[in-house]
């Protein structure tokens, strides 16, 4: 791994770290949310100072550059973290549904009993 692509993969790792960290005392970012991204560039950090980790996974996995190894370690990561955030969605727009069927009902009744004490 290039030394370049360590300097980078460390800048940015750290950028990211102390970004999150920034949102988080803010309070615009829960810390659930936050550990992935927390998690993930200190990933990177540890991959970016200990190249050989890198090495030794691309190895194992048949992968000729370790380069090639994070690129595609990271993008898997993604994918699993979109399709987690997919499944939250999904989640909050079945609860967005019942709540507003549930208020509905209840205005519907509320004009039902104005309508019957005039």
């Amino acid at each position: 791994m290039s030394t370049s692509l360590r300097v980078i993969l460390f800048v940015a790792s750290l950028c990211v770290f102390f970004f999150i960290m920034k949102k988080i005392k803010k309070a615009k970012l829960k810390i659930e949310y936050a550990l992935f991204w927390i998690v993930s560039s200190i990933l990177l950090l540890i991959l970016s100072i200990f190249p050989q980790i890198a090495y030794f996974f691309a190895d194992i996995c048949g992968i000729k550059s370790p380069v090639n190894f994070i690129f595609l370690f990271s993008i898997m990561v993604l994918f699993v973290h979109n399709f987690y955030l997919t499944l939250r969605i999904s989640n909050l727009d079945n609860m967005i549904n019942s709540l507003t069927e549930e208020i509905a009902v209840r205005n519907y009744y509320k004009k039902e009993e104005e309508n019957e004490s005039k």
